[in-house]
């Protein structure tokens, strides 16, 4: 089964983590014979260091995994990943305590996500080690975590051809089949008559039929809506990408994946949640039909923008969810977007910044983030620049001029549809790692559900 730790067995490689600083003292209490293996082929504990210990018939009696040293592990996540993806293949046991008790879970989670590759077009899962689940952690949560993170990672790596609205909405349905949950779907010219003009006026100009999906599960405990922008491609629109821009844009459905890789958490864990998952899809096209600038759209909340780039649209199909998911007040709900280039020359493409005005749920967002490996970085609802969203031909304006804020002026732009619900917390994530990292090849990224999720059980006392 991939993404589980392997069943308990006598024939598991015990497998020693070993900080640098206290290699020497285990080396002292080591048979000498292991001593001197591991002094002559050079082993120093570092982050990645791997080496196998034969025994008197040459097969391994013991592995050795190198944890580097606290400073180091402080600049990054999962150390211990880079040691499962050098092992051999083979069944290991955690062997001795642990040097850093506190990060075990993590650790645990990014071994199995060390086995994750995206093998839709070229080459096959490979084989990989196989960890018994250490002591002291919920096995069960962390394979379910990994499985959930990899159907993000899966949704976000596959180009655009392959991942439209129609097989966007496929891997919803197929999310919500396994877990027993509701799903509809309004498509195409329907959004205009059910009222979601933004979402239609995005995605007409594309042959591949906008739509929103809207899935929903369980009748008691706190209401929670999630709201994932599903822009499956974006050429810009008329305010057309270069092609350096454009080269990423199968992944600004990553607001969309993201949500759906959280439902699963919260499905396959069976929180008492009522769930509800608004996703709004469109290809963001070029064509006679296409939206302009300087267009005025009236949202599903009355409330009217004039549309200054029609690059940004991610806000505009975000906008009109938004305004549903407000009109069944639930007790909370969750933005995630690819939304703009000014969170990532703010915070860089490792952290995924936040916004909300609930310091409860600021504070357990940014704890349960630290705990779980997701790292976050809370960001202001600056009252201060409201009027930058404000034209005065209309109510709201799409790009607000000027090239200062953007993230900011963003997530103000989205609040204004969030008037009767009592917490919002919004996303502005990147969705992809452009580096190879421990448990982290390049590609696809969940940012933020992990930490969402230990978020919601605290601040609900799930």
């Amino acid at each position: 089964m991939p993404f589980a730790f392997a069943a308990a067995e006598s024939g598991a490689t015990p497998l020693h983590v070993i900080e640098q600083e206290a290699l020497a003292g285990w080396l002292d209490s080591a048979p000498e014979s292991t001593a001197a293996w591991v002094a002559g082929n050079g082993f120093k504990g570092a982050i990645g260091e791997t080496l196998l210990i034969p025994g008197p018939d040459g097969r391994p009696i013991a592995a050795l995994a190198g944890y580097g040293s606290a400073e180091r592990r402080r600049r990054g996540r999962f150390a211990l990943a880079a040691a499962a993806a050098k092992l051999p293949v083979g069944t290991y046991a955690l062997s001795g305590p642990f040097p850093d008790p506190d990060r075990l879970e993590e650790e645990a989670l990014g071994w199995l996500l060390s086995s994750y590759a995206f093998t839709r077009y070229h080459g096959t899962p490979r084989d990989a080690a196989r960890l018994v689940a250490p002591e002291g952690i919920d096995a069960a949560r962390i394979e379910c975590l990994a499985a959930s993170e990899a159907l993000t990672r899966d949704l976000v790596n596959t180009p655009s051809s392959d991942m439209g609205p129609e097989e966007l909405e496929r891997a919803a349905r197929a999310l919500a089949e396994e877990f027993g949950a509701s799903v509809e779907v309004i498509t195409g010219d329907d959004l205009l008559s059910a009222n979601f003009p933004m979402i239609h006026a995005v995605g007409r100009a594309s042959p591949r039929a906008p739509r929103l999906i809207d899935l929903t599960r369980g009748t008691t405990g706190p209401k929670v809506t999630l709201v994932g922008k599903g822009i499956v491609f974006d050429t810009g629109g008329l305010n057309i990408k270069p092609g350096s821009s454009m080269g990423l844009m199968k992944k600004d459905m990553g607001g969309a994946a993201n949500v759906l890789g959280l439902a699963r958490m919260i499905m396959a864990l069976d929180l008492p949640l009522q769930l509800r998952v608004l996703i709004p899809v469109a290809e963001n096209a070029i064509s006679g039909n296409a939206f302009r600038p300087q267009d005025i759209l009236t949202s599903r909340k009355g409330l009217t923008v004039e549309i200054n780039n029609t690059d940004a649209e991610g806000r505009l199909v975000l906008a009109d969810a938004l305004a549903l998911a407000d009109e069944g007040r639930p007790d909370l709900i969750v933005s995630m977007a690819t939304l703009t280039g000014a969170a990532r020359v703010a915070v860089g493409p490792e952290l995924a910044p936040f916004y909300t005005d609930d310091e409860p749920l600021a504070a357990a967002l940014s704890a349960s983030g630290a705990r779980m490996a997701d790292p976050l970085w809370r960001m202001p609802f600056w009252p201060g620049y409201e009027s930058r969203i404000e034209p005065g031909i209309a109510d709201l304006d799409n790009a607000p001029a000027g090239g200062m804020a953007g993230s900011i002026t963003a997530a103000l732009f989205l609040r204004r549809f969030v008037t009767e619900t009592p917490r919002y917390a919004h996303f502005d994530i990147y969705a992809w790692n452009p580096a190879a990292a421990p448990a982290c090849p390049k590609g696809g990224l969940g940012q933020g559900p992990r930490a969402i999720l230990g978020a919601l059980s605290a601040v609900f006392d799930l």
